[in-house]
């Protein structure tokens, strides 16, 4: 053999099954989802952004910790987010990230970076549904809500 190159091997291990997910109707619904899932420790120390990956039911398949930033950010890469959503097989995502400011407003920044995750994923045929911001306290913006998605 002259050439030899890795195998990709592409899976999704669920220990939850499906008739049991959580399904999301409202952006309230996501948002207690995920404050309950966030760590209580840290949402009021530092940033994080988070993707709820979600089937063609709007149940939750999972929520993937994307990154973890400082104070008053945290970097996304967009091609881990859409490497996670892919190989989920997720029809639909929620984008989320903490305040921990308490302060809910959505930045230019938030907002910018929403509308490049939301044109990047109408290429490949995933709904970003919404983006939430959490409060440390379980209060929540929602862009969607806001007109802002």
């Amino acid at each position: 053999m002259r050439y030899k190159v890795n195998e990709i091997q592409i899976s999704y291990k669920g220990e939850i099954r499906s008739p049991f997910w959580q399904i999301i109707g409202c952006s309230k619904d996501a948002a207690n989802i995920l404050y309950e899932q966030w760590n209580k420790n840290t949402i009021a120390v530092q940033e994080c952004f988070k993707v709820v990956l979600l089937n063609n039911s709007n149940k939750v398949k999972g929520i993937y910790n994307l990154s973890q930033g400082g104070i008053t950010g945290t970097l996304v890469d967009l091609r881990i987010l859409f490497a996670v959503a892919l190989k989920s097989l997720s029809v639909a995502i929620i984008l989320s990230h903490n305040h921990p400011s308490g302060k809910l407003k959505a930045s230019e920044a938030d907002i910018q970076l929403t509308y490049k995750i939301k044109k990047a994923a109408e290429l490949l045929d995933i709904k970003v549904l919404d983006h939430l911001i959490i409060a440390p306290d379980g209060g929540y913006l929602s862009f969607s809500d806001n007109g802002l998605i």
